[in-house]
Order: C-alpha cells, then structure tokens, then sequence
C-alpha cells in the first residue's frame, strides 16, 4: 500500500546529512556545549529576521510564552486573553506565572477574532496573546490597536509561524516580546526542544536572559528567581544551519500549499493578499472530519487534527468557568478541522493522491 506520512524528518535528515554533520562535529569539537559563541550568532541571525533588536535562546516555544509572560511583570490576579483553538502550552503559559488565561473566540481563519478580544477586556487585564496558528499571522492591526487603547502588553504566540509576514512585517515583531517555538515539527526546527524570544526592548531582554539561566546577573549574583531555560549550543548550531535553508523549506511548503488549494479551495479558508503564509500546517474543514479521516488512513495517508478538544473544555481548565457553547466558532471548527500532509518532501503525485482520496470521500458522501 502507498504509505504517505504526515512528517518525515528522516527525510529531512537524510538531505542534510552530508552538510549537517560537519557542523555537528565543529560544535562538538569546541567543548562549549551551553551558550557561547554558536548560540550568540544564533541569536543575532534569528533578531535580524525577525526584524527586531534582541533575540533570546530558550529550550522550548513555551518557556519562551512563561518567560516573556514574567519579564514583562505579569503575575497572579492578571488577566491575559488568548485563544481557545491554540495547543495547551499557550494558556498553560499564563498558568504558570499564575495569571489568568481569558478565552476569544476565533475568526473562520482560526486566529483570534479582536472584536472578541475587545469585548473580554476587564480592569485585570494586562495582556493579549494572539495565536498566530497553522502560519498565519493574526490580524495584528486590530489586535495592536486595542491592546494600545487599553495600554496592554502584546504576546505574540508565534510558536508556529517564523517565517510568516502580516503586511510585510514579519511574525514576532509586532508585540511587546514574540515567542517562537523551534520543536523538531516546526518549519525552522531543532533536534530536540528549542525555543526562542524577540523583542525590541532592551531590558526585557537582559531580564530574559537572566530569567533563563537562574536568575544570574553574573556566576555569583542572582537578582530574582529565575529557571534553567538555556538553549544548548548544539541545538543552536543545528538551528543556525536549517536557518540558510528556510526559505527553500518554506517556498517548497507554499507550492505544496498551491497544489492542494488548487484541488480543495471549498475546503480551507482562503490566503488573503496582505498574508505571507508558511504553512506549518495546512487545515481543511470538513463535515464528517472523522469519516474523512478514516477513509484517508485506510488509503495509506497519514493526518493529524490541530485540536480537537479547545483550551477551554479541556480538564485541567474546568476551573476556569467555562463549557460547551462558550465559544461557537472554535468548538466547530474542532469537529471539522483536519491537517494534511504538508512537508516539503511531499511531491506532486503524492499530494494529487491525497486530494483525490478527498474528493472521492466527498462525493460519496454527497451521494449517500
């Protein structure tokens, strides 16, 4: 049977391979496996795309979402509003600087909707965190403008979209402090857990660095209580080197992208004229999502669903308030969406194959 995955790092390996272990070997070779000159030029490099003044390496995309949160003073008795559709880590992030995590509802497109952000702001509110999901960027006008009449710290949730442009301004540089997620799935990724967080505020950067490596202002000095978040220098050499190649990563995931959208634009929302999207996921809505799935399975296509319970009705939120029907445009799009493959080792026949298995489904479907 023909097997279609829906990742395939060992196919990413084995394009790098010959390039990549060099690399590997120099950084091993060097004896400075924790920060030094490997994660500074990193940093440096990552700033620059991101088209801000500082980058700070972390070890994951939510350590980036809990220190940024920190840094910036949010704490307990505040409110941040976020969205319900994202992966547990972005309202587990403002769990854990023991604020309060306020859900928005969703726009068809999956980001935020602002006019929900606007209506959830209350006198304890502190900051907004925007999702920018699948590679999408969030309306960032409207989220930007609000969070301005309301004097608000900006979040950006950028876990899934470096690389991504809103109006030619590329993710993570509209809020306060963006925060980047460079987990082995993501478009730019490690080979293990990395994570990253740019801003423009010079402070809050010295504070997140600090923050990262135990509070430490120097070996013997430590300021404030902090945790161990450094990202390790191998991880940042790995990263610096997919980092030549993203564009090339990212142009191959477009046109696998056009393909599918060529087959199946009743199925997605639509990429608009302003939107630079990478397409770390690409998300289809379906009406039996389950069946479809099945019947993909059976054809040797894998798929997966970015998410299928929202933040709010998940157990550990039960705390906070919230059921069934509290936000009807997330909760249907969690029993219809469906992610395809996508990666950008997929070729043409493979993606041809995937969209007549869909179209075949549906038309059965629509003659039953």
């Amino acid at each position: 049977m023909r097997r279609i995955p829906f990742v395939d790092l060992k196919a990413q390996f084995a394009e790098e391979r010959e390039a990549l272990m060099p690399v590997v070997e120099s950084c091993l070779a060097t004896g400075a496996w924790v920060g030094g000159e490997a994660v500074e030029r990193l940093e440096t490099d990552l700033a620059a795309r991101c088209g801000r003044a500082h980058a700070v390496a972390l070890n994951s995309g939510t350590d980036a979402l809990i220190l940024g949160l920190k840094a910036l003073g949010i704490g307990p008795g505040d409110e941040v509003i976020t969205a319900p559709n994202s992966f547990i880590a972005s309202a587990g992030a403002i769990i854990a600087v023991g604020a309060v995590p306020v859900f928005a509802d969703v726009r068809p497109d999956q980001n935020i909707d602002p006019d929900a952000v606007a209506a959830a702001i209350t006198p304890r509110t502190r900051a907004i965190m925007p999702v920018h999901l699948t590679g999408r960027v969030a309306d960032m006008d409207a989220v930007t403008a609000i969070a301005a009449r309301h004097n608000l710290a900006v979040v950006e949730d950028a876990a899934q979209s470096f690389g991504a442009r809103y109006r030619g301004r590329p993710a993570g540089s509209f809020g306060h402090v963006g925060c980047f997620s460079a987990h082995p799935l993501k478009n730019l990724n490690a080979a293990g857990d990395a994570g990253f967080a740019v801003t423009d505020d010079a402070a809050l950067a010295e504070r997140l660095r600090r923050l990262r490596s135990h509070g430490l202002a120097d070996r013997n000095s430590a300021p404030e209580w902090g945790l161990v978040s450094r990202m390790d220098a191998l991880q940042a050499a790995i990263l610096s080197f997919r980092l030549t190649r993203l564009a090339d990563v990212i142009e191959r995931r477009r046109a696998n992208a056009a393909l599918y959208r060529r087959h199946l634009a009743a199925f997605n929302a639509p990429c608009r004229d302003h939107e630079f999207n990478t397409f770390h996921l690409f998300v289809i809505q379906a009406d039996d999502r389950d069946g479809l799935r099945s019947f993909l399975a059976e054809q040797g296509i894998a798929t997966a669903i970015h998410y299928p319970i929202p933040i709010h009705l998940q157990p550990a939120a039960a705390g906070l308030g919230y059921g069934p029907g509290a936000f009807p445009e997330c909760e249907r799009q969690a029993a219809r969406i469906l992610s395809l493959p996508i990666h950008q080792f997929l070729p043409p026949e493979d993606i041809d194959f995937v969209c007549d298995g869909i179209i075949r489904f549906m038309a059965a479907q629509g003659a039953s």
